[in-house]
C-alpha cells in the first residue's frame, strides 16, 4: 500500500475519533443551510474556507469551474448536484465559488482564443464553459495581461453561473444566488484564503451591492465592473 494512501487513511482516523458524536443529529435526514459549487482544485478548500466542521451544514459541489451548468438532450440545465438540495432538502442559500489563477477558465479562455488539445473528458467540461466565458473574453481591455484576463474572467465565469441560476425555472425565486472569489494569489488584498462577494442574485454593481449589505461590505469588490 502507497504512503500517500496510508496518510490519508491515518488522515481518516483522526477525523472519525473527532467527528464520532457530530452525526447525531444527522443520521437519517439533512437539511443544510447552503448548498456551495466549488471549483475541485487541491488548493480551494471547500469546507475549511467557511470554518465548516459541522456534518449536514452544508452541501458542497466540485467540479473544474465551479459549473452549475449541466448538458442535457433537452439542452443546458441546472445540474443534479447543484439542483438536489434545493429541490429535496429545504436549502434556500445557493454559493458559488470561484478562485483566482483558476485553470478551467485559463484552459477555456487559451481554447476561445487560440484553440487547444485535451482529453475528451476535459473537454467536455470546458466545452460547458465555452459558451459562457466567449462575452467575457471578448469584451477583455486591450491592455489587460494575461494574469489580469484570466482572473477578470474568473469573476465573469462567476456571474454566469449566478446568472443561470437566477434564471433557471428550476431554482425556487425564495432562492438567495450569491458569487464570490477565493483568493489565494494575494489578488484582491486582504488576507490569502479570504472570499469576496462579487455578485448577490445577479447585481453585480460593488457600490450597489455595499448599500443593499452592508454587514458584509467589507469583503464585496470586484476587478472588473464591465
Amino acid at each position: 500500500m502507497n504512503d500517500t494512501l496510508l496518510d490519508l487513511l491515518e488522515g481518516n482516523a483522526d477525523h472519525a475519533a473527532r467527528f464520532d458524536d457530530r452525526f447525531d443529529d444527522v443520521q437519517d435526514a439533512q437539511h443544510p443551510e447552503a448548498v456551495t459549487v466549488c471549483c475541485s482544485d487541491s488548493r480551494v478548500l471547500q469546507d475549511a474556507m467557511f470554518g465548516n466542521e459541522d456534518p449536514g451544514h452544508l452541501f458542497t459541489c466540485g467540479n473544474i469551474g465551479n459549473r452549475v451548468v449541466q448538458r442535457t438532450d433537452a439542452g443546458e440545465v441546472v445540474s443534479g448536484d447543484v439542483l438536489y438540495p434545493l429541490a429535496h432538502t429545504g436549502t434556500e442559500t445557493a454559493v458559488v465559488v470561484g478562485h483566482t489563477g483558476c485553470g478551467a477558465v485559463t484552459a477555456t479562455y487559451d481554447d476561445l482564443t487560440d484553440g487547444i488539445s485535451e482529453p475528451p473528458g476535459i473537454e467536455h467540461c470546458i466545452g460547458l464553459l465555452k459558451p459562457h466565458l466567449e462575452g467575457g473574453v471578448e469584451s477583455l481591455p486591450d491592455d489587460v495581461d494575461r494574469a489580469g484576463a484570466i482572473n477578470r474572467l474568473v469573476e465573469y465565469n462567476v456571474d454566469r453561473q449566478v446568472e443561470f441560476l437566477v434564471e433557471s425555472d428550476d431554482v425556487g425565486e425564495d432562492v438567495d444566488v450569491v458569487g464570490a472569489v477565493y483568493d489565494f494569489q494575494d489578488v484582491y488584498g486582504g488576507s490569502r484564503g479570504e472570499l469576496h462577494v462579487v455578485n448577490v442574485d445577479g447585481e453585480t454593481s460593488v457600490e450597489t451591492l455595499r448599500a443593499e449589505y452592508p454587514d458584509v461590505a467589507d469583503r464585496v469588490h470586484r476587478l472588473w465592473e464591465y
